[in-house]
């Protein structure tokens, strides 16, 4: 693992990169030197590996803080309604206004615990075919109880958890290919389209992996997610006339819908 002092160097790339600062034609020159300086290729993993570190950190303390804030809101409304029925018993004339004081409270918590609202008709989650993950055989070795964790995480929706787990799994318990291809499909599924993109190409330049098929429809959705629009469409298109790609389907589906309305 590279020191601070060896990171420093590279860090402003880093961040330019990770933030979609860089030209189109910056990123793919930035990729090809991750392919050839191990040290880049390095700086870069540590790099992904500490920034997904502190998402996941601060993802729980948010919600550590949002439920901490939910139970003081509930504890204030239940105290509200104690005094109501108080109120109640010393005062029945009050009945209409006691009523409209707990309908209101009751709409305040359903306000507060009511569920996001769906995403618009032509988002790319409402057409996204997921990756299943690994089967709970590929995951039953006594070697592999991190990986273990990071599939059932993923099924379970946390997907920052997920990827911290599939993160700190040895590189020598699993193919190079399969590591990059459930990084970016982590990554994707949490809606980081452009954080998803480096492992999926990745994906699909190694030699005879039997996952660039798959990698190649997860890039077509992570160019939609980052309103790539000309890159998703070229990328659908390649699936939907690949009559070996498991999704197939689900690529001919997005296009007939058009609903890829980005600028050309």
């Amino acid at each position: 693992m590279m020191s601070p002092a060896e990171l420093r160097p590279f860090l402003d790339e880093l961040e330019r990169f990770a933030d979609g600062q860089m030209t189109t034609i910056e990123q793919d020159a930035f990729e090809e030197r991750m392919l050839r300086e191990p040290a880049l290729r390095e700086a870069y993993e540590q790099y992904e590996q500490l920034t997904a570190d502190l998402r996941w950190v601060a993802g729980h303390e948010t919600l550590r803080h949002r439920l901490l804030a939910l139970d003081r809101r509930l504890d204030q409304r239940q105290t509200a309604l104690v005094r109501i029925k108080r109120r109640q018993r010393r005062a029945q004339t009050r009945w209409g206004t006691i009523f409209a004081v707990v309908v209101a409270a009751l709409l305040g918590l359903w306000f507060l615990l009511r569920p996001a609202g769906r995403p618009s008709a032509d988002s790319w989650a409402n057409y996204y075919v997921a990756d299943p993950g690994l089967p709970q055989s590929a995951t039953l070795d006594e070697h592999r109880p991190l990986l273990a964790e990071a599939m059932e995480q993923y099924r379970e929706g946390h997907y920052p958890a997920a990827l911290h787990a599939l993160r700190r799994v040895p590189t020598d318990n699993l193919g190079p290919d399969t590591l990059l291809y459930y990084n970016g499909i982590f990554l994707l599924s949490q809606g980081d389209g452009r954080a998803a993109r480096p492992y999926l190409r990745r994906v699909i330049q190694q030699p005879g992996s039997a996952l660039s098929r798959k990698a190649r429809y997860h890039l077509a959705v992570a160019h939609w997610a980052a309103r790539q629009w000309p890159e998703a469409r070229a990328a659908f298109r390649e699936v939907a006339t690949d009559s070996l790609n498991p999704y197939r389907q689900a690529a001919q589906k997005v296009l007939k819908a058009e609903v890829l309305r980005g600028e050309e």
